[in-house]
């Protein structure tokens, strides 16, 4: 049953967001990354419920679909490489926002304009796929080959949510990220920074074991070993995840949804009643609204992640469903 209090949480959380959209229809951090915080903020609304045309935030899902379609560059890139030093996250998020309201675009102009978008934007991400099979924060191209597993991550989710919509989306460029997750596993299961080493990262493994997942791995042997090594290094309350513990639950918890049954239900009432206890009012206009000020990169990212934990038992996202 849920728990009145967590509903009141998210429906601030999500006024909040939405009283803090800007006029062109993007979020920032703090003045940086508005691609990437466009759409981790339109996937929260979408968690909800609301859809372009329908729905409390449907207006606030529009004007971010708008702002991201505009974002997209002639070689497939959406996002801003001048304003954004790290563009491959954007696009990452903005692939699995965009291919999520797909979906359910029924204008066929507009279906059409983010049909084109996707399948550009596969392409690009293709090209910047490095030689080890993963990305760094810029193309391959743009930085020297450098690879690591966040933006691997963000780039396999993406890719997955388009192919789910009917993007074709090459065998191989999904073969080769999984083949780099496999080579950057260590023997304890946890998932090294990069390619070239760095040490195992609890955030990357919770993020690497739901992209083996969306990459339909759900038998892969290394499976096993990453999920204790999550179950040692990332309790609901703990701070061994790097400083990043809401971007290791984002990913962590969507593991936990697919697990289902008691772990799932026992995962969920701790960082729920975690989430619940961090949440801070805030005045927005005439009425009072949420925000979570917790993690390094600002408040719109921080809630936009809590908000897309707290509503995954929605299921009203075709990545995140069982």
């Amino acid at each position: 049953m849920e728990d009145p209090r967590a509903r009141k949480v998210i429906s601030g959380g999500l006024d909040y967001l939405a009283f803090n959209q800007h006029k062109l229809g993007h979020w920032t951090a703090q003045g940086r990354y508005p691609t990437a915080m466009t759409a981790l903020a339109g996937l929260a609304f979408l968690s909800e419920g609301s859809t372009t045309t329908q729905g409390k935030y449907s207006e606030n899902i529009r004007r971010a679909v708008d702002y991201i379609v505009r974002q997209s560059r002639p070689n497939g890139l959406i996002g801003d490489p001048v304003r954004d030093d790290r563009y491959t996250y954007g696009h990452g998020f903005s692939m699995l926002f965009l291919s999520q309201v797909l979906g359910d675009e029924e204008d066929e102009d507009r279906r059409a304009e983010l049909v084109d978008v996707l399948t550009r934007a596969v392409q690009f991400t293709g090209q910047a796929q490095t030689q080890a099979g993963g990305w760094g924060y810029v193309s391959a191209k743009d930085g020297g080959g450098f690879d690591e597993g966040s933006t691997t991550i963000t780039q396999v989710q993406g890719l997955r949510g388009c192919r789910n919509a009917g993007i074709p989306v090459p065998k191989e460029i999904i073969d080769k990220a999984v083949q780099y997750i496999k080579d950057c596993t260590l023997p304890e299961g946890g998932v090294q920074y990069s390619s070239k080493g760095g040490g195992g990262r609890p955030a990357i493994t919770a993020a690497a074991i739901a992209c083996l997942f969306n990459a339909g791995q759900y038998d892969n042997d290394l499976v096993p070993r990453m999920l204790k090594y999550c179950e040692q290094n990332l309790t609901s309350d703990s701070r061994n995840s790097y400083g990043h513990w809401h971007y290791a639950h984002f990913y962590y918890s969507q593991v936990q949804y697919r697990e289902g049954g008691e772990r799932w239900e026992r995962y969920r009432n701790e960082v729920q009643a975690k989430l619940i206890r961090e949440a801070t009012e805030v005045k927005i206009g005439d009425k009072t609204g949420v925000e979570w000020t917790q993690g390094y990169v600002g408040p719109i990212y921080t809630t936009a992640l809590n908000l897309v934990i707290l509503q995954l038992d929605n299921a009203c996202l075709p990545i995140y469903q069982r």
